[in-house]
């Protein structure tokens, strides 16, 4: 097949919605949505806490932290194969090869960007607080709240980024979801496939879609940063 036929192949299943490439479309924004919002919920307090509260042991947490942004996927991907297969301490739950253990993947791997990235953010934003926060003698739950709520903006860049680093990852999904046809088949791991498959179509139209949903993220970070900029200068 010519080149030129496959990406006509690949615009004509985007348009006419071919529902064997809308499933994989589906599930791989569910999967890196649900894995994102979880690493939001959970590195964005972390982040907060690590910026307030001094204790033993917080340089370490810190380091580690920021170490694991560079995290192999692959390793990700085996640390959660590890814990959920049939040997592990989760296994019970049979998580493997689940969209579930996708989002436990990416979810290890982008939360660390969630709670490192904020901590920065939170960590710049307390040389200013922090005369207020003592004055008004508020418990740490409170502060991080109100950190939280002041660095909205900004949060939703972190948001962003860490939605894009998990919906282009293939090597811990491929590992702990399997690549099963209309189970576990996300963009990244079809094109794998359908390119050794030699079905460029395929592969063409789902790299399409991966291109638009990274253009729409470099989009919505511009903005934000542009709202931000725009915020600053009034001040």
């Amino acid at each position: 097949m010519l080149i030129s036929d496959s990406f006509s192949r690949a615009a004509h299943m985007l348009i006419q919605g071919d529902s064997a490439l809308y499933e994989i479309i589906s599930l791989s924004l569910r999967v890196s949505s649900l894995a994102t919002l979880l690493a939001f919920l959970v590195g964005v307090p972390l982040g907060a806490f690590l910026a307030i509260k001094p204790f033993a042991g917080r340089q370490v947490i810190v380091i580690v932290l920021n170490s694991l942004l560079s995290l192999p996927p692959v390793v990700a991907g085996l640390t959660v194969y590890l814990l959920i297969s049939k040997a592990g301490p989760f296994g019970w739950l049979s998580l493997l090869y689940s969209p579930t253990a996708m989002i436990l993947a990416q979810f290890v791997l982008v939360m660390p960007i969630s709670a490192a990235l904020s901590r920065q953010i939170f960590e710049q934003m307390l040389a200013e607080y922090q005369p207020l926060f003592l004055s008004l003698n508020l418990p740490l739950s409170r502060q991080i709240f109100a950190l939280i709520q002041d660095a909205r903006l900004m949060l939703i860049t972190i948001a962003l980024a860490c939605f894009g680093r998990a919906i282009s990852e293939v090597g811990a999904v491929a590992i702990v979801g399997g690549n099963i046809n209309h189970v576990t088949r996300v963009m990244t791991t079809s094109i794998v496939l359908e390119t050794s498959k030699g079905e460029l179509g395929f592969a063409l139209a789902l790299g399409a879609v991966l291109l638009a949903v990274a253009l729409i993220v470099n989009i919505g970070a511009m903005t934000v940063r542009a709202i931000l900029a725009k915020r600053g200068a009034h001040v």
